[in-house]
Formats: structure tokens, C-alpha cells, sequence
């Protein structure tokens, strides 16, 4: 929703900060990270996912087609959740209803230095999945990281 672009362009602020101790990035002359967003609301093949607490905004989700290891699928480009709404499922219930929104071959990658994104992946996606995925380490080019693979079956 348009509405909801303002808030995910915050959330990224938070999130980068979040990762900048294994993310190399620095501010720029706003004092903001900066985000390409336009393309998850200009383009069909990206989609935005917000997270709503009793209507408070507690998480976004932005899912693309730019797969590491297939040609072809859908890619978790970002995920966060507030800190204030982990552990109690809300990480959980958002990568369920992002995988449902968009069912059939899924990667979602993590940097290698982010041990708690991939022990959560690794739980989610194995819960959603049955453990009916694969798991690939890329060492190569310009995105390296953890990637899990799985399908997304249609409703």
C-alpha cells in the first residue's frame, strides 16, 4: 500500500543501523543510509509486506525475482522485525504470510556473519516447509551468503 512506504523506509533506517557493524555502509549527507524503495512500489516483479502489531507497524518484508541460486523464483530481499516483536512470532507469522502471498520457488539469503537471521530462517523456513528445503552457501560475486531454498505451494 502506498501508505506504507514511509513507515518501511523508516523501518530500513532502523534495520541498516541494525546491521551496519557487518553491513559496510555509511550515511549520507542526510544522515540516512538510503534505501532504493520506489521499485517495490513502481514494479510488479517486487512487492512490499508490512507487519501490524494492534495496528502499530512492528515489521516490514520486500520480496523481489533476483534469486542467487535458480534462474528463476521469488527472493527475500529485506526482513525485519522490531525488536520489540521478536520471540513472541511476529518474525514468524510475517515470513508465513509473505511465502503464502506469493507461493512456488522461494531463496532467502543471509549475510554470513548474521548467526541469529539464520538460525531464525533455518527454524522458519524448516517449520513452513516440513525441512523440505535446501541450503547453499554462495562464496562467489557480488552477493555472498547462507541461502535457503524451498517452494511455497499455491492455496
Amino acid at each position: 500500500m502506498p501508505e506504507d512506504r514511509l513507515p518501511i523506509y523508516r523501518m530500513l533506517e532502523l534495520y541498516q543501523y541494525e546491521l551496519s557493524d557487518i553491513w559496510d555502509q555509511d550515511l549520507d549527507g542526510h544522515g540516512e543510509f538510503g534505501y532504493a524503495l520506489d521499485r517495490y512500489f513502481q514494479s510488479s516483479n517486487c512487492k512490499a509486506f508490512v507487519a501490524l502489531v494492534a495496528g502499530k507497524y512492528a515489521g516490514f518484508a520486500l520480496a523481489d525475482r533476483a534469486t542467487k541460486v535458480a534462474a528463476d523464483g521469488n527472493w527475500m530481499d529485506q526482513f525485519f522485525v522490531l525488536k520489540k516483536y521478536r520471540r513472541v512470532q511476529v518474525g514468524a507469522t510475517l515470513a508465513r504470510a509473505v511465502f503464502e502471498a506469493l507461493p512456488g520457488y522461494w531463496e532467502v539469503g543471509q549475510m554470513p556473519a548474521n548467526l541469529p537471521a539464520q538460525a531464525f530462517w533455518r527454524r522458519t523456513i524448516g517449520e513452513f516447509s516440513d525441512n523440505a528445503h535446501t541450503e547453499h552457501a554462495i562464496t562467489a560475486g557480488w552477493w555472498q551468503g547462507i541461502v535457503q531454498a524451498f517452494n511455497s505451494p499455491p492455496k
